[in-house]
C-alpha cells in the first residue's frame, strides 16, 4: 500500500501539536491534540441521530409523502462560516461558502428539491456534447454516456456516505479537501487543493477562449483573435477586484437562464440552417452522421473527455450537504439530478449532432451558419460566460491565495491591509495566467479534454473510491481497539499504523469491497494518464497541421 492513513503521518497523536500547524477547519481538542479518526466518528454518530430524530418530527408535522417527494419545509441556511464578517464586507482570507454558492447559483434552502437544483444549475452547460458525439458516433456516445452517469452516481453515493460517516456540528466538513484530510491527512487535501486551484484556473481559461471565440464572430474576424481574449482578461482583472460575492447570487441565476436560452436557440438553428462549414474547416457537403466513428484512438478519448464535464460537480457535492437540513436526504437529489443530467446532455448532443454530423464545432452555437442567431447566441453566452468568470475567477484567487500562499508559504490574511493589497496583485496575475493559457492554446476542444483528464475525473470518478479504501481500512481496524472514551480520545487505541497487526485488522474484513474500491482506483488513475496522454499528443499535432489557429495569433479557431 502506498497510502498512510491520516492518523500516522509520522505524529505522535499524545503530543500536541503547535497552533500554527492546525488546519482551521480542524481545531484542537480541549487537551491541545487534533481530532483523530475516532473522534470523528463519535461525534457524526451523534450528529445523525439528531437529524433523523428532527427528521421523524418533521415528516409528523408536514407529511412523510411531502418531504419525501419534494423535499419540502426546509428552512433557510444557517451558515457554517463567518458571515457575519462579510456582511461588514471583510470575507478574511478563505472562501466562505456563501461565495461557493454564488459561483453555484445556490438558493439558500436546505431541502433536498434546492440541492438538486444546484446540482443541475452548476454544471449546466452541455456545449461540447455534439462535438463529442461526433467524435465516437451514435453507439459509443451513448453508451459511455450512461456508463459515466452511472460511475459518477457511485462516486456521490460514496462522498455521501463518507460526508454522513465524518460530518458533525462540532467538527463540520465544508469542503472536498476537509473530508481528504480526515481520511488521509494533510497531504491529500494538498492534492485536492491544487487540483481544485487548476481546475478553477484552466476553467476560467477556457470561459476566455469561448468568449473569444464568440467575439471574433460577432466581428466579422476583424478583430484580432489575441485581442479578443484580452478583453475578456482586462474584464475579469476589473470584475475579479470585488472581494466578495453575496450580492451576485441573482446575477448567476441570471447567467442560468442565459445558458438555457443558448441551448434553445441553437437547437431551433441547426434545425433549419445549413452548418457552418468555415467554422468547422471543411468543404461544404452532405451531413454525415455515424453509428460507430472510426477516428484515431486519441481524437476518440478527447470527445468522450467531453463527457466528463457533464458529470463535473462532485467537486462541491461536500458544499452541498454542508448546507442541507437533512444531508441524509442528498442521495435523492443526487440521484433525480443525475438521470436529468443525462437526459439533457444526451438529447442536446444527438439532436445538434444529428443536423450536422461532421461538421460540429466544439462549442455548439458558434456552429451556427446564420450570423444573426450566431450572433444572438454569441451575445447571451458571452454574458452568462463572463458572470461566471467573474465568480470561479474570484474564488480560484482565493482558493488558491488560502490554501497556498497562506498556508504554505506564511502570506499574509485578507484581513490585514497587504493581504487586500496583495489579493488585488494576484486577481491580476490570476487573469493574465488564464489569458496565456486560452491564446496560448487556442484549442477549446482539446484544452478542455486536458482538464478533464487532469482534474475533473479525479474528483468524480478516482478519489471518491480511494476514499472510501481508506475510510473501510481504518474503521476496521478499530475493532481491536478499547472503546473510544470522549474525554480521553486517544486513549483508546492497543497499537499503531506502524505496527503489523493494526494493518492486518484493516485488511481482515470487507475484501471484496476493497479490492474494488483499489482496482477502480487504479482504472481511473490510468485512464486520466492515458487521457492526458491523449490530449497533449492531439494538441501537438493540431499545432503542427497546416491553417490551424497559432498561439497568441489573430486568426480565430472558427475562421
Amino acid at each position: 500500500m502506498a497510502f498512510k492513513p491520516a492518523a500516522i503521518q509520522g505524529h505522535d497523536p499524545r503530543v500536541p501539536i503547535p497552533e500554527e500547524d492546525l488546519h482551521p477547519d480542524h481545531p484542537a481538542l480541549a487537551d491541545g491534540t487534533e481530532p483523530n479518526f475516532e473522534t470523528y466518528l463519535y461525534y457524526a454518530k451523534q450528529q445523525r441521530e439528531k437529524e433523523a430524530a428532527e427528521s421523524k418530527s418533521d415528516d409528523m408535522e408536514r407529511g412523510f409523502w411531502a418531504g419525501l417527494l419534494w423535499g419540502k419545509g426546509g428552512e433557510k441556511l444557517v451558515p457554517t462560516t463567518n458571515f457575519a464578517d462579510e456582511k461588514k464586507g471583510d470575507t478574511g482570507g478563505s472562501v466562505s461558502e456563501a461565495e461557493y454558492r454564488a459561483a453555484s447559483s445556490a438558493l439558500r434552502t436546505a431541502s433536498w428539491g434546492s440541492v438538486f437544483y444546484l446540482i443541475t444549475t452548476d454544471i449546466l452547460g452541455p456545449y461540447t456534447t455534439p462535438w463529442a458525439f461526433s467524435q465516437v458516433g451514435y453507439g459509443p456516445g451513448v453508451a459511455c454516456f450512461i456508463a459515466f452517469a452511472l460511475m459518477a452516481a457511485y462516486g456521490g453515493l460514496l462522498l455521501w456516505y463518507l460526508f454522513m460517516k465524518l460530518d458533525s456540528e462540532r467538527h463540520p466538513l465544508r469542503s472536498f479537501g476537509d473530508l481528504a484530510y480526515r481520511i488521509y491527512g494533510a497531504w491529500f487535501r494538498h492534492v485536492c487543493n491544487i487540483l481544485q486551484s487548476l481546475q478553477l484556473i484552466f476553467n476560467v481559461g477556457l470561459i476566455i477562449l469561448s468568449n473569444g471565440q464568440g467575439l471574433s464572430q460577432m466581428s466579422k474576424f476583424k478583430l484580432c483573435f489575441t485581442v479578443c481574449n484580452i478583453v475578456w482578461m482586462l474584464a475579469g482583472m476589473l470584475l475579479g477586484q470585488i472581494r466578495t460575492l453575496r450580492k451576485f447570487g441573482w446575477v448567476a441565476n441570471f447567467a442560468i437562464w442565459l445558458n438555457v436560452i443558448t441551448l434553445i436557440i441553437t437547437m431551433g438553428a441547426v434545425a433549419h440552417t445549413p452548418p457552418n462549414y468555415a467554422g468547422a474547416n471543411l468543404p461544404p457537403g452532405p451531413v454525415q452522421t455515424l453509428a460507430i466513428n472510426n477516428l484515431p484512438f486519441e481524437s476518440q478519448l478527447n470527445g468522450i473527455m467531453q463527457m466528463v464535464f457533464s458529470y463535473g460537480g462532485a467537486l462541491m457535492f461536500i458544499e452541498f450537504m454542508a448546507e442541507m437540513r437533512r444531508p441524509m436526504d442528498f442521495w435523492k437529489a443526487m440521484a433525480v439530478a443525475q438521470l436529468f443530467i443525462t437526459i439533457i446532455y444526451m438529447f442536446f448532443g444527438l439532436f445538434v449532432y444529428s443536423y450536422q454530423g461532421q461538421f460540429v464545432l466544439s462549442i455548439a452555437n458558434q456552429g451556427i451558419s446564420l450570423y444573426s442567431l450566431q450572433t444572438v447566441t454569441n451575445a447571451t453566452s458571452l454574458v452568462a460566460g463572463l458572470i461566471a468568470a467573474a465568480l470561479y475567477g474570484n474564488i480560484g484567487v482565493k482558493v488558491i491565495y488560502s490554501n497556498i500562499f497562506v498556508e504554505l508559504f506564511r502570506a499574509p490574511p485578507l484581513t490585514v491591509k497587504s493581504g487586500k493589497y496583495l489579493f488585488a496583485v494576484s486577481v491580476v496575475v490570476y487573469w493574465a495566467l488564464a489569458y496565456i493559457i486560452s491564446s496560448a492554446i487556442p484549442q477549446f476542444a482539446i484544452l478542455s479534454a486536458l482538464v478533464a483528464a487532469v482534474c475533473i475525473f479525479q474528483f468524480t470518478y478516482t478519489f471518491p473510491p480511494f476514499m472510501l479504501l481508506g475510510f473501510m481500512m481504518q474503521n476496521t481496524a478499530l475493532s481491536g481497539d478499547k472503546p473510544y472514551d470522549v474525554n480521553n480520545p486517544h486513549s483508546s487505541r492497543v497499537d499503531t499504523w506502524r505496527d503489523w497487526s493494526r494493518w492486518r485488522r484493516a485488511l481482515s474484513k470487507h475484501l471484496l469491497i476493497n479490492f474494488w474500491n483499489f482496482i477502480l482506483t487504479l482504472a481511473c488513475l490510468a485512464t486520466a494518464v492515458l487521457a492526458a496522454y491523449s490530449a497533449i499528443k492531439s494538441m501537438v499535432t493540431q499545432f503542427n497541421t497546416y491553417g490551424s489557429a497559432t498561439s497568441f495569433g489573430c486568426q480565430s479557431p472558427v475562421q
